[in-house]
C-alpha cells in the first residue's frame, strides 16, 4: 500500500511517537511506501510532502512537536477543496490517509470520507482529552503530569510565605487537565469550564483552610473556566482566525479578588515537555493499530483506547462533539478531593 499521514491542529506531546509508529509498522511489517504531508491539510492541498522511511523517524520518539509540522484549517476552507484534496491523493496513488489530530482534524477527516470518499483512518490526539469515542488521548497524561509537577513545586513556596497560588492550566472547553492535576496536587479548589464558579465560595474554601492552620492554598483554574453570571466582571477575549475566543488570563481576574476578599497574598502561575512514557506508549499503540486498520480496509474508523485495549470506532462519532468532564465523576469535588 501507499500510506500518507498528517498531523493537524495544535501541538501535542506524543505526535512524533505516533508518526514513528506508523512508519515503522508500515515499512517493517507491511513493506508499505509512506509519505508525510507537511503542515496538516495545507500539505494535502499544495502537494507538499516527503517520503518517510525508518531512517526518517530515527531518534524522534522522545521529541516534542511534530517533524511534519502542523497548522489549523482544512480543505473546506478552499473553493472545491474536498474534490481537490481527493484528486491530489489519487494523483499520488494514496491508498489510505492517516490523520493524527484533535476534534477539528478528525471532524474534517470524517466529512471527507463521507463527502468525497477518501479512505481515512483517524488517530486521536489532544492534551485536553476531549475526543468522543476514546477513554484517553495521547498528550493528556503529559499535560497532567506537567501541571502536577508545577503544583508540587509551588506548595513549598506557598507554605513559606502563607500565600495562595492560582495556577492556570490548559482546557478551553473541558476541565480534564485541571481536574486530574488538581486532585493529584492536593488543590484547595479546582475551577473547570463545565461548572461556572462562585468566587465567594472559592474564597470561603481558602479562608477555611487557613483557619485550620494550613498556610498554603493552591487554586487550579482551567483557562476556559467562567464565573457565575453577575459574580465577576466579564472578560472580553480576542478571537482567533476561526472565531474562537483566545482564552488565557482568567487567573488575572480571579487572583486579585481572592487577595482582596481574604487578605492573603496571592501569586499567579501559568503552566503549559517531552511526552511521558505513558503517552509515548499510547501513541505508538495507536499508530500501529491505524496501519493495521488500513490493511484490513477498515476505513472511516478511528483508533481508540477502551479500558486497556486498542479498539476501532467510527470516526464519525467525533463530528462536532466535545467530551466534557463527567459530572458524576466530578461529584462534590470541593468536599471530596479538595481542601
Amino acid at each position: 500500500m501507499r500510506i500518507a499521514l498528517l498531523t493537524g491542529g495544535g501541538d501535542c506531546p506524543g505526535l512524533n511517537a505516533a508518526i514513528r509508529s506508523v512508519v515503522r509498522r508500515s515499512c517493517a511489517i507491511h513493506d508499505d511506501d509512506v509519505i508525510g504531508f507537511h503542515n496538516a491539510w495545507q500539505g494535502v492541498m499544495g502537494l507538499d510532502y516527503e517520503r518517510l522511511t525508518r531512517d526518517s523517524v530515527y531518534g524522534i520518539l522522545a521529541r516534542g512537536g511534530t517533524i511534519l509540522g502542523t497548522t489549523r484549517g482544512s480543505p473546506y476552507d478552499y473553493e472545491d477543496g474536498p474534490e481537490i484534496a481527493r484528486n491530489n491523493l489519487e494523483q499520488l496513488g494514496i491508498d489510505a490517509l492517516i490523520v493524527i489530530g484533535g476534534n477539528g482534524s478528525l471532524t474534517v477527516a470524517s466529512k471527507l470520507a463521507r463527502d468525497v470518499g477518501i479512505n481515512v483512518i483517524g488517530i486521536p490526539k489532544t492534551i485536553d482529552n476531549d475526543i468522543v469515542g476514546t477513554d484517553l488521548t495521547f498528550g493528556f497524561h503529559t499535560a497532567v503530569q506537567t501541571a502536577t509537577d508545577a503544583i508540587d513545586r509551588l506548595q513549598t513556596t506557598a507554605e513559606s510565605h502563607n500565600r495562595v497560588m492560582v495556577v492556570e492550566v490548559m482546557g478551553r472547553d473541558t476541565g480534564w487537565i485541571a481536574l486530574q492535576a488538581g486532585i493529584a496536587g492536593g488543590a484547595t479548589s479546582i475551577l473547570i469550564p463545565e461548572i461556572p464558579f462562585d468566587i465567594e465560595a472559592v474564597c470561603n474554601q481558602v479562608g477555611a483552610r487557613h483557619k485550620r492552620g494550613r498556610y498554603a492554598s493552591i487554586v487550579v483554574v482551567a483557562e476556559g473556566a467562567t464565573p457565575r453570571d453577575g459574580t465577576l466582571p466579564e472578560i472580553q477575549y480576542e478571537v482567533d482566525a476561526i472565531g474562537r475566543p483566545k482564552f488565557g488570563g482568567i487567573v488575572n481576574l480571579i487572583a486579585p479578588e481572592i487577595e482582596r476578599r481574604t487578605g492573603y497574598e496571592v501569586r499567579v502561575v501559568q503552566r503549559g515537555g517531552t511526552p511521558t512514557a505513558y503517552d509515548r506508549v499510547l501513541a505508538t499503540r495507536f499508530g500501529a493499530a491505524a496501519v493495521d486498520a488500513a490493511h484490513d480496509h477498515n476505513f472511516g474508523m478511528m483508533t481508540a483506547l477502551t479500558g486497556t485495549d486498542i479498539t476501532l470506532v467510527p470516526i464519525s462519532v467525533t463530528e462536532g462533539k466535545t467530551k466534557q468532564v463527567d459530572l458524576d465523576y466530578f461529584g462534590d469535588l470541593n468536599e471530596s478531593f479538595c481542601g
